[in-house]
Order: C-alpha cells, then sequence, then structure tokens
C-alpha cells in the first residue's frame, strides 16, 4: 500500500515512515498540508495519515481540498492529531477525513489499526 505522511514533526513522520516500511508500505512524506496536497496529487496514494495542525496549510483544508478534487476524492484519509475534543474530530469528519486517531498512538499498532479500518470501510 502507497501511504503518505503528512505532518510537520519530523520526528512523527520519521517514526511512521519507518514504522509502516517494516510493514512492506511505500511511504511518501510532507512537511505540510500543501506540500501534501501536491505529492498526493502527483503520487495518488491509497492512503494519506494526515496531522491537523501544520504551517502553510492545516490538515482540515488539505482535507477538504483533497475530497473536493476528482483525481483524489476517493483516497482515504485519516486524521493524525493531538486535538481531542469532539469538535475537532466532526470537524475532520465535515471536511472530508475518513478516520481521526488521536497522538499519542502506539506506532506498533499503527498498521494494524490501519488495515483493521480500511478493511471494515470497504465492506
Amino acid at each position: 500500500m502507497k501511504i503518505l505522511v503528512v505532518d510537520d514533526e519530523q520526528n512523527i513522520r520519521r517514526l511512521v515512515s519507518f514504522n509502516l516500511s517494516q510493514e512492506g508500505h511505500e511511504v511518501l512524506v510532507a512537511r505540510n498540508g500543501k506540500e501534501g496536497v501536491e505529492i498526493a496529487l502527483k503520487n495518488k496514494p491509497d492512503l494519506i495519515l494526515m496531522d491537523i495542525m501544520m504551517p502553510v496549510m492545516n490538515g482540515y483544508e488539505a482535507c477538504k481540498l483533497l475530497k473536493e478534487d476528482y483525481r483524489t476524492k476517493e483516497i482515504t484519509i485519516f486524521m493524525l492529531s493531538a486535538k481531542s475534543q469532539m469538535s475537532d474530530l466532526d470537524e475532520a469528519m465535515y471536511q472530508g477525513a475518513d478516520n481521526y486517531i488521536i497522538k499519542p498512538f502506539d506506532v506498533e499498532n499503527l498498521n494494524d489499526t490501519i488495515m483493521f479500518k480500511l478493511k471494515n470501510m470497504n465492506k
């Protein structure tokens, strides 16, 4: 599976990328929402893991743009965020996110969570 990790924190990008690569996924990375949108348009990942609070373009804005574009609207987007209020989750879903994972998360279980959620979404 081709997965795009969009997060402004370098340590998060490295950690998630390493673990997903170890599970056999092709991993692309972006430092902000604008870069994430550009990479998604060019590479058409199967899944995007996107932070919300980022410079240049936040995750909500990037998610909305991707879901409005016919070339990327079918890409599954999971928001990864430290924001844990119900209003944050509601806003992510309103903008088109398919799932919401609260930071901190256990990276060793992240791949299992991704595969479980994707399998259940496609039923």
